[in-house]
């Protein structure tokens, strides 16, 4: 069920779509993607929406001039995904030949910027989607790594659509690129060039042979995972799911710090991991769930270094080899959390102001942390759950249970967009809770 705020209208566009490539020539080779970077689960892009009033919009033009200069780092995002074959089949590489970004403009004069925070505005609906240029192209692979979309609004204000490849970069990752992009428009040489953008992600190859040592509870016991709607989905919508069903909550950790040697600052690859902490529904229920859990997620997140890493990079692989198919993360009876905080996303400037609003483009099987534009001490969390469990999980939002006596877990690790699924699976209700620290 949708709540947030629906546009109507179509977008009317100012002739088709471009194509931006690199200002200066750039390096033309075939870029290896990690076993982290073009894993199953992650094939789809991470959708950014930023709302920017009449004061802080940008002209097309320079935005598009600007991208063209970002580029020149970011080169990758300017090629195209190709899949890959003999010994890498299952895996994907990014063509880096300069072919472009895909830059869209258009205008909605029937929207305006303050639109999207009044009431539940901040809650994507599917309406939302004409906000992005959809690409025509057959499958994954022939999308784009990076399309744009600008949008003019009645109120002067525009609206700033992305949809970046997550194969080529996680949540840090596009932060550290749109902000790239956001100096070029600002023309600031001076804050450009901390850490050299770093392409490269051998660090991140599989051992030869491999050598799985954990157990990865993250991912399924068994290669193929299982699309079609089974019991599991009709119990998840009862009021009241059995006490002995085991659930899991997976969540990203930054694994950058943890490798030996650590991944290099200005790596933009992905470079998390699933974390997972698992326990029965009625435990999850019990009184004293909230300490418990808790410290669930502590161990989860203690687990994760460079054995545990290396030993995930190794079972993605054998997956790849062994069944083509790839390892999938167990969604079964899972919650999965994605933090948008500590990214800085909400401070992007392109030379006339941060935005009044940003967050997800669609959002409706995750459960997604946003910070609040203009409200350092605000997050806003982005929550789908089954109908039938709606009412319920209002009231305990409501009247939650205080845990006595646990440390604080919050770490900064971080990762975008984590999920995409079908949406044949149960009807969501979403939510937005507005929480201040």
């Amino acid at each position: 069920m949708d709540t947030g705020l629906e546009v109507s209208g179509e977008v009317q566009y100012r002739g088709d779509p471009v194509l931006v490539p690199p200002r200066r020539p750039t390096p033309r080779h075939e870029l290896y993607l990690s076993n982290l970077d073009d894993q199953r689960f992650l094939r789809f892009s991470i959708k950014y929406l930023y709302v920017f009033s009449a004061g802080a919009a940008v002209p097309a033009d320079a935005l598009r001039s600007a991208l063209a200069e970002a580029l020149v780092d970011y080169y990758p995002l300017a090629g195209r995904l190709r899949p890959g074959d003999g010994e890498e089949e299952g895996k994907l590489a990014v063509d880096c030949n300069a072919e472009g970004a895909l830059f869209a403009e258009g205008s909605l004069p029937g929207l305006a910027a303050a639109d999207f925070l009044r009431g539940g505005g901040a809650t994507p609906h599917k309406s939302w989607r004409k906000l992005l240029y959809r690409v025509d192209a057959h499958g994954f692979v022939g999308v784009p790594p990076l399309v744009v979309q600008v949008t003019h609004l009645g109120c002067g204000g525009m609206v700033l659509c992305t949809a970046i490849n997550h194969c080529l970069c996680d949540g840090i990752g596009t932060a550290q690129f749109l902000h790239a992009w956001a100096r070029a428009a600002r023309s600031d040489i001076a804050g450009a060039g901390e850490h050299p953008v770093v392409h490269d992600r051998r660090a991140l190859r599989p051992r030869c042979p491999p050598r799985v040592e954990f157990a990865h509870p993250e991912y399924c016991q068994d290669a193929v995972a299982h699309d079609k709607p089974t019991l599991l989905d009709h119990l998840l919508g009862q009021p009241d799911p059995p006490a002995a069903l085991r659930v899991k909550l997976l969540f990203s950790v930054n694994a950058r710090r943890h490798l030996k040697p650590e991944l290099p600052k200005g790596y933009y690859g992905n470079g998390f991991v699933l974390g997972c902490a698992e326990s029965t529904a009625g435990q999850v229920a019990a009184v004293a769930a909230p300490a418990t859990v808790i410290r669930l997620v502590q161990k989860a997140k203690e687990r994760v270094d460079d054995d545990y890493v290396r030993s995930m990079v190794d079972l993605l692989e054998e997956r790849r080899v062994g069944t083509g198919g790839g390892a999938k993360p167990d969604l079964s009876a899972s919650l999965v959390i994605s933090a948008w905080t500590r990214l800085g996303l909400e401070d992007l400037d392109f030379g006339a102001g941060t935005p009044a609003h940003m967050g997800p483009l669609t959002s409706e099987i995750y459960c997604v942390f946003v910070p609040v534009a203009g409200d350092p001490g605000g997050v806003t969390v982005l929550v789908s759950v089954p109908q039938a469990a709606a009412d319920k999980f209002e009231h305990y939002c409501c009247n939650p249970v205080e845990p006595s006596g646990v440390e604080d877990t919050d770490d900064g690790a971080i990762a975008a967009g984590m999920l995409e699924r079908d949406e044949q699976h149960q009807p969501c209700h979403g939510h937005e809770i507005k929480i201040d620290y």
